[in-house]
């Protein structure tokens, strides 16, 4: 037992905090990676867009749809696939996904038409249904309540982070390897960037520990404090089994408001590099390089706000404020559109709000749901609010193809982000703040 320098109290506050330190550093940067390679291979079609439509005859809207219909494989296999990493494992499971979504994203290769666009984007929702709130509810294993939301925070820091290593790879990509063996730069892009997903998957199943219990790694000790924070909190969750959280208002009250904020993380994700193109940026790297800046800020204004949260158990107000911040930073987006100095400032200022709120969401499931509800309640919320990610894209494209403009489409966006700042709020404070 560790003691004062004067040989008196043990230092609880140093063990734990030594202990929590170890978890952190084991999981973290692992599960951050791995969601890098999940996002990446979700949105490069974002950048293949680039080159993709031109070649293949796609119209916007058919870009759109192709784009957003990965939400409705996605939608239909979230709850199933996560009731099964929370019966069978994470190492196993989260593996499975892994590997699985970086085959079907590499047989992106063959689309020719908008059928094969339309079947593969499907299937990869299908295949990556369950990773994000699997890592989630996986989080829940380890970490109490009142340290979830920076270690959330770190985690989804895989998104911006995604975008500013994919933004320059994958514009670097469509120019270095265009015609590289007959294959147009956009084949190349999904070939290349789908390995580190399969190599991943293959790691994971033999890095990755189910449960405390099982981690080698760690002492009797360290074991047994984990697992004494984790019951301490387990008395305040009010839903444990895997109905009550369908029967629960409150997550379907969140379901809206998640709606809402995947509504503008996925106008961001697949038109930022349309938007800074249409700017007057037209060297494809050029726009990988110039996604890095609205990406890079939101990294560091992720972390920051998840601290803030933590440190004031404040968890509404920081989802509400970062997402009106969204919001205005799309409009303003429209403003400036034909200047790429002010319209790239713009689109940060709406990145850094919409990742900042949607990284913080995440504290709020977890406070009021246990067990197989938070498996079943996580797997609601998160496959419900990301049908918003089929919504977006092919409304923006609908409307794109209509008027000729994104104005119409982004203004929608930036209404969805308002109204989930509002409905969060009606939570309330005493269930989420601790």
């Amino acid at each position: 037992m560790l003691k004062t320098a004067h040989g008196h109290a043990p230092v609880h506050a140093n063990v734990e905090e030594a202990t929590y330190a170890k978890v952190t550093w084991r999981l973290i940067p692992f599960l951050f990676l791995c969601y890098v390679f999940a996002y990446l291979d979700r949105v490069n079609v974002g950048f293949a867009k680039l080159q993709m439509l031109s070649d293949l005859k796609f119209s916007e809207t058919i870009y759109g749809l192709g784009a957003g219909i990965f939400f409705i494989g996605y939608f239909l296999m979230e709850v199933p696939s996560n009731l099964m990493l929370h019966r069978f494992g994470a190492r196993k499971w989260i593996a499975r996904i892994m590997i699985s979504w970086g085959v079907i994203s590499a047989m992106m290769i063959f689309v020719k038409t908008p059928t094969a666009f339309y079947i593969l984007r499907f299937l990869l929702g299908v295949a990556e249904a369950g990773f994000f709130p699997g890592i989630i509810l996986y989080l829940t294993y380890w970490y109490p309540a009142s340290r979830r939301s920076k270690i959330t925070a770190l985690f989804m820091t895989g998104i911006p982070i995604a975008g500013v290593v994919g933004g320059p790879l994958s514009g670097w990509i469509l120019n270095r390897f265009h015609d590289v063996n007959g294959m147009p730069g956009w084949q190349w892009l999904f070939l290349i960037e789908a390995i580190p997903s399969v190599v991943a998957g293959i790691v994971t199943f033999f890095y990755l520990d189910d449960k405390i219990h099982g981690a080698k790694w760690l002492t009797d000790d360290e074991k047994s404090l984990l697992e004494r924070e984790l019951a301490r909190e387990s008395d305040k969750i009010e839903v444990h089994h895997a109905g009550g959280a369908f029967r629960n208002a409150r997550v379907w009250v969140l379901c809206a408001c998640y709606f809402g904020i995947i509504m503008g993380l996925y106008g961001i994700s697949f038109w930022l590099p349309t938007l800074i193109k249409a700017s007057g940026v037209t060297d494809a790297f050029d726009v990988g390089l110039l996604t890095m800046v609205p990406y890079g800020a939101a990294a560091i204004a992720m972390v920051m706000i998840g601290r803030s949260s933590d440190r004031t158990k404040e968890r509404r107000w920081h989802v509400a404020l970062p997402a009106v911040v969204g919001a205005l930073g799309l409009v303003a987006s429209t403003l400036v559109a034909q200047q790429p100095a002010m319209a790239v400032l713009a689109l940060t200022f709406a990145t850094v709000g919409i990742l900042g709120a949607l990284c913080q969401f995440w504290s709020i499931p977890p406070a009021f749901l246990g067990g197989a509800a938070a498996a079943a309640g996580i797997a609601l919320i998160n496959s419900v609010g990301n049908l918003a990610g089929f919504v977006s894209p092919y409304l923006v494209g609908w409307i794109k193809d209509m008027t000729k403009s994104t104005d119409i489409g982004l203004y929608c966006v930036a209404l969805s982000l308002v109204v989930a700042a509002a409905i969060v709020l009606t939570v309330p404070k005493k269930v989420v703040n601790h």
